[in-house]
């Protein structure tokens, strides 16, 4: 099982701040956008006498209060097509389990969600990557490099829309591209789409169930972690037509029983939610991403394309090694007492040798403490050049 890229050095950070160091903590998509109202107030004032198990799919109110929010959003489904999860990870983890045997084949363009190499090993399924580019911003691959790596242990294709780490978002071409591509080889396409409502530059996000003809074959993941900022509810959703796959995927759940009661509560209340904070929301993100990437761009060797969704970027540091520099500006660095953690963007792809030179930044912090972080990146950059090899 892989070490997580993002929280790896921790240690260095918690000792960074035990010596009176403020740590800007770039490393994590963990949003400091308030969690709605409607959901701290539904679980504040909650009267229930028993915390009982959910039926193992989900309460069935927040199931169809999901097929309502769906259909705003576009998507026609049924409650019968929603599995409630304890968080996207095990919708994640469900799904690679549900579509694959072991050993079997799932082909992911990278850099990727870094746990997802995570699932992959927990579900007995080997990941098969393909590169994507910085140099594109990180647009689909061709199609032909998915042909090259399909063989008879591939079983599925799995995206990221908008993505973690690249905040780059699928074009509806391109997913007509993927849905061809699936249908000519009889594979699922998994899609995380967690991160649905933060689409920017008036982008609009489509999903791979609004594709013609994948009744079977699409399967797409879903979470309240990012979109409501409750992380720490552990709800996520699997949603898919295919009934024969809901049913193994079902199996699954009954395992592990039920999803969190107190979250799914949270979630259902979570769908009142007003439009106006999702405006507000996406506004602050905007600015925040400005902020960082025009700022990234403007510090000597530094490389990074404008994200068109999500809250994270990939930017190329004029380094050998980013894991020693990150680690480096935690154990070695301050500027006016601050220094930076992010994370380093090799655990993000499957290639070895891959991202050496990159680093994952979430923009999760106010444009203030952004700015201080990217002089302290700045002044860090420049200090660790004369550092004897």
């Amino acid at each position: 099982m892989p070490a997580s890229p993002i929280r790896k050095l921790g240690p260095y950070a918690d000792k960074a701040k035990s010596e009176g160091k403020t740590v800007f903590h770039l490393n994590i998509g963990q949003p400091d956008i308030k969690t709605p109202d409607v959901a701290r107030e539904k679980i504040k004032n909650l009267k229930m006498d028993v915390v009982a198990y959910s039926d193992s799919a989900g309460i069935l109110s927040y199931r169809k209060g999901l097929v309502n929010y769906y259909a705003s959003v576009g998507i026609e489904i049924h409650a019968e097509n929603v599995m409630v999860t304890t968080g996207g990870s095990e919708a994640l983890t469900f799904s690679m389990m549900s579509c694959m045997d072991a050993g079997d084949e799932i082909i992911i363009p990278e850099p990727f969600y870094a746990n997802y190499n995570g699932f992959g090993v927990s579900a007995g399924v080997n990941v098969v990557p393909v590169t994507s580019s910085i140099d594109d911003g990180f647009a689909l691959p061709p199609i032909s490099a998915f042909e090259e790596k399909i063989t008879d242990k591939t079983k599925a294709i799995l995206i990221c829309n908008p993505g973690n780490p690249t905040g780059y978002m699928y074009s509806k071409g391109e997913l007509e591209q993927l849905r061809v591509l699936v249908l000519k080889h009889d594979l699922f396409l998994i899609a995380d789409e967690v991160y649905r409502e933060f689409a920017y530059d008036g982008l609009e996000h489509y999903s791979v169930m609004s594709l013609d003809g994948l009744e079977n074959n699409a399967v797409m993941i879903d979470s309240v972690s990012k979109r409501y900022s409750m992380c720490g509810a552990r709800i996520g959703a699997v949603v898919t037509r295919n009934k024969e796959l809901y049913g193994t995927i079902l199996k699954f759940a009954q395992a592990r029983l039920s999803p969190p009661t107190y979250g799914q509560v949270a979630g259902e209340a979570a769908l009142s939610t007003p439009q106006s904070y999702f405006d507000e929301v996406k506004e602050e993100y905007v600015n925040r991403r400005n902020t960082l990437v025009n700022g990234l761009n403007e510090i000597p060797g530094v490389k990074c394309p404008m994200p068109k969704g999500a809250f994270y970027c990939i930017a190329e540091l004029p380094v050998k090694n980013t894991e020693h520099f990150c680690q480096w500006m935690l154990e070695e660095f301050s500027h006016n007492n601050q220094t930076i953690m992010m994370a380093p963007a090799a655990g993000f792809y499957s290639t070895k040798d891959l991202g050496m030179n990159q680093v994952r930044i979430a923009y999760v912090l106010n444009e203030a403490d952004l700015t201080s972080a990217l002089e302290c990146l700045k002044v860090g950059l420049r200090e660790y050049a004369a550092v004897p090899a």
